[in-house]
């Protein structure tokens, strides 16, 4: 299983069920030393802002989530529903588990 740690649409029931065929569920968590930022993104419908996760080192910064467990497959479905604006990156929790998020890909 891979370790995901969520803190923005993927939290999200309705975006899971499409994604992944299911809902997920997952234990609360923290990433210290990040704060959200927004990029926008072009769409059909225009340009829409989304979140994006920003390293700070500064131990006060936190990003509240969700760690889920995801199979390799599952995983991939993630990386293709971020798209190319996001990039999957390894971070550290709270918790002290390692997990991938997604970051800019710039």
């Amino acid at each position: 299983m891979e370790n995901l740690f969520a803190y923005g649409t993927l939290k999200d029931k309705e975006v899971q069920e499409t994604i992944f065929g299911r809902v997920l569920t997952g234990t609360p968590d923290k990433l210290v030393g990040y704060a959200i930022k927004e990029i926008n993104i072009e769409e059909e419908f225009g340009v829409i802002g989304y979140p994006i996760i920003t390293e700070t080192k500064n131990p006060e910064d936190t990003i509240s989530g969700i760690l889920y467990k995801l199979s390799p497959r599952e995983l991939q479905l993630a990386d293709t529903y971020e798209g190319i604006h996001y990039k999957r990156i390894q971070v550290v929790l709270h918790s002290k588990e390692t997990v991938w998020t997604y970051s800019a890909a710039i």
